[in-house]
This record gives C-alpha cells, structure tokens and sequence, in this order.
C-alpha cells in the first residue's frame, strides 16, 4: 500500500485543509477547516478555520483514538473542538461564529474498508475492472448553488469586483451556515453534538479494489453559471485517474487563474485550498 499526499494553500492567509496519513493504523483523512464570518484570530494569528482543521487531525491522530470506529473518533475530535471553541469565548449558540470543519476519513483493513464523512469531503473507490465509486455524497452541494446563485445576480447587476460580490452575497452565506446540523442543510464538524445525526459512515469490501482517493472541495471544477456541483466528484476522480494527481492539480489552478475574479464561474474565491490522498492498494 502506498499514498500520495497533496496539499496546496489557496488565496487565503491560511491552509485550512488539514490531512491524517498513517499508515501504521491504515488510517487516512482530509479535513476542510471553514472560518467564521465573525472575526476571530488565534494566538499566531491563526484562522478559526485553520484551527479546527487541525484540531480534528490531531485528535484523530492521538493514541486515544486507536481502533475506536470511525464515527466515534469523529466525534470525540467534535467535542475537543467545542472546548477549544469555548476557551477561545465563540457563543456555541451563533452559527457564524464557529469554526467548523468537513471531513472524510478511511481505515483499511485485510477485508474491509471503513469511511465516514461530513460534509463535502469524498470518498472515490478505483476498481481493477475500471471502474469507478463514489461513496461519499456532497452533502453542501445544494447550499453551495444557492450561493452560487446568488453570487451571478450581483454580477448580472453590474458588480465586477470579488469584495463587492461577496458582500452581495454574505446574507446568503451566514443562511447556509445556520444549516449546519440542522435538516435540510448538511453535517459538520462545529462543535455541535447534533453532528452525530448528520455523520455517514459504513463499510465497503476492499475486494478488488485497486485504490482510493480521498479530497477536499479545492479540488471542484469551477462551473459556469446554474451549473450545480452535485455530480462534480465522478468527474474529478476519472480526470484523476486519468491525469495523475499532480497533473489535475495544475490543470486546474490554471483554469482558476483564468477567472481571477470569480466572474465566468461563479465562486466564493478564485483558489480554494486542496488536499488529497491517492492511496494505491495493490
């Protein structure tokens, strides 16, 4: 068994993407820290984004969290993250003060492959035969649109700069966050114990299987106007497959770096920062 591990920083100040790798448990995850529209900075300067990311690494790579099922190690670094959140003084009760955070993790075994997953991190299964499955389902896809939506009429009324539309659309974002959690919204890492109804886990048969990857949303295909990212993930993992990791990474940076302004695809920032793990298992 062999990973390849990526992780680029985008246009923020921060990675707020955050991977485990070890290979000693067969454990792998990538993690997408989102920062709180309130704001906040920790001791280094540190992005509340950026702090849960790795928050929820580091739980997840401590000893304690040795042989526990998937769900409940997600749920143990869930609860570290609350009380990191309250040390730090954010109202557990104001959906866009928390930090927060996405995930998708695996365990491999001899037979069996464990996953769990929050959010709009995925999970893609290669097979010998060639085919791909994805098992993880994007659970932000329909909030995201909505932003999407609302991001294209500011630019439909004129608004051409990145600041200007993302204040056009912020009423929009804080709405998705109050989602999270919540029905008809989508699970999340944020310190709320109601994560555990929102969490999808399960097993899959490693039989046949020829390898995974694993990725955080820095890795969407920017999408023209009313394009949703629903089905993005089947098409990212069969360019992965047929690029190579690093060649799709590049191939997409440069196809955001036509669009620098978030004008021709609409999106919250013109980088996103992308991890994600290609585990070869034969």
């Amino acid at each position: 068994m062999q990973a390849i591990v990526r992780s680029a920083q985008g246009v923020g100040a921060w990675n707020e993407d955050a991977l485990v790798c070890d290979e000693r448990r067969g454990l792998y995850g990538v993690i997408d820290g989102a920062t709180s529209f309130a704001p906040y900075r920790g001791p280094g300067g540190e992005t509340g984004g950026y702090l849960a990311a790795q928050g929820i690494a580091a739980a997840c790579r401590d000893d304690a969290s040795a042989g526990k099922p998937l769900p409940e190690m997600l749920l143990q670094a869930n609860a570290r993250l609350r009380e990191a959140m309250d040390a730090a003084g954010i109202a557990p009760h104001v959906p866009e003060e928390l930090w927060s955070a996405c995930a998708a993790f695996v365990r491999i075994g001899p037979s069996w492959i464990e996953f769990a997953q929050l959010g709009d991190c995925m999970l893609a299964v290669y097979y010998a035969d060639g085919t791909i499955r994805i098992v993880t389902h994007d659970q932000l896809a329909h909030v995201d649109d909505r932003s999407k939506a609302v991001w294209f009429e500011g630019i439909a009324a004129g608004l051409t700069a990145p600041a200007d539309l993302r204040e056009h659309t912020m009423g929009q974002l804080i709405a998705g966050r109050a989602l999270a959690n919540r029905p008809g919204g989508y699970g999340v890492l944020n310190g709320d114990p109601a994560c555990a109804d929102y969490l999808e886990f399960g097993r899959i048969s490693s039989s046949n299987a020829a390898a995974l990857l694993l990725f955080s949303d820095g890795l969407y295909i920017p999408k023209p106007p009313g394009v949703s990212d629903k089905d993005s993930a089947a098409e990212i993992a069969a360019l992965v497959r047929d690029m190579g990791l690093d060649r799709y990474l590049e191939w997409l940076t440069d196809l955001e770096n036509t669009d620098p302004d978030c004008t021709l695809y609409p999106r919250m920032k013109k980088s996103d920062d992308k991890t994600a793990i290609w585990i070869e298992l034969t």
